[in-house]
């Protein structure tokens, strides 16, 4: 199939007002004409404000379990980004439909209505976490069986396997993102928040979930929309699969020492859970590092490392809890 460039095109984003998806749109925008759509059980109505008077701009607030309401959504549409999805790994070990009701069927329904309507293309997001406890570090994207250990995980999975078939039986396109740590400007979730709210109530000590000693790679999250926009750009298979990440990875207990620091504090006490086996939860994989050498070979790399990419956002993040202040 052909390549395809992101250039004057009607591109529909779900998830638009997320933390991702809200720096995706902003930089869509820049070329092309974008609808959002989202429901707002996490994204925020903030972070897409800066473009409701944009001409190029339109915002849905519909569920996607709602079918009719997906398949309204994509009228005229050239293109989706599909990043919608409930993103909290812990979750699933509490709640064992969540991941099935807002990760797998709205992918189905949104499957199901491209077919409808003709759009071809999708970009989906998925996440290192389909690779489960990887005896291969750094992982690349062929590796396999794909044994996800988190609910999460399997949940995106059977996305990428939904959005292979149906690029296969219906002659479609896509392009599947399995990401590492993605943090930076907007982040809602993840160690790093919960770290800043953690300390914030208390800076002479923190708690850190598991052993502190689980390893993973961390991207900015500019980077990441630069390596998204550069892998449609840059590939044409039926159906693309890359890892994108950065080529290192940095350890808990390293995350706390530059959030505490950016915060300044200074002897912090840190007060480890232990988890399970060192694991902050149930599913959390202790090690994490893909190969990102498909996605280099195209052209495109990191600015920065997992350390640097912590502090980019950790000064981001600490900005906007000030400015709200």
């Amino acid at each position: 199939m052909p390549k395809l460039m992101l250039r004057r095109l009607s591109i529909l984003v779900t998830g638009g007002a997320g933390f991702i998806g809200s720096h995706l749109v902003e930089r869509l925008l820049q070329e092309n004409d974008v609808t959002v759509l989202d429901n707002f059980s996490s994204g925020k109505r903030e972070f897409v404000a800066p473009h409701i008077n944009d001409p190029h701009f339109r915002l849905i607030e519909a569920d996607m379990l709602d079918a009719a309401a997906v398949e309204r959504a994509l009228a005229g549409m050239d293109m989706v980004f599909h990043l919608a999805a409930n993103p909290d790994v812990k979750l699933g070990a509490e709640n064992t439909r969540v991941h099935l009701e807002q990760n797998v069927l709205p992918t189905y329904n949104l499957l199901e209505a491209m077919r409808k309507a003709g759009v071809r293309r999708i970009a989906f997001t998925s996440t290192s976490t389909v690779y489960g406890e990887a005896k291969v570090v750094p992982t690349p994207e062929s590796y396999g069986p794909l044994l996800p250990i988190s609910l999460y995980g399997a949940s995106k999975l059977a996305c990428e396997a939904l959005i292979s078939s149906y690029c296969h039986t219906f002659d479609m396109q896509s392009w599947i993102y399995r990401f590492a740590n993605i943090v930076g400007e907007r982040g809602t979730h993840g160690v790093l928040v919960d770290f800043i709210r953690k300390l914030g109530k208390n800076p002479k000590e923190l708690e850190i979930l598991g052993s502190g000693k689980q390893s993973k790679s961390y991207l900015e999250v500019r980077d990441c929309i630069a390596a998204m926009l550069h892998a449609v750009e840059h590939s044409g298979e039926e159906v693309n699969v890359f890892n994108i990440g950065s080529s290192d990875y940095l350890d808990v207990t390293g995350i706390a020492d530059i959030v505490a620091k950016q915060m300044g504090l200074f002897g912090v006490k840190y007060k480890y859970s232990g988890g399970i086996d060192g694991r902050g939860w149930k599913g959390d994989v202790m090690v994490m590092l893909l190969s990102i050498e498909r996605i280099e070979k195209l052209g495109w790399s990191p600015r920065m490392g997992s350390a640097g990419a912590i502090e980019s956002a950790v000064k981001s993040l600490l900005n906007d809890a000030a400015m709200k202040a």
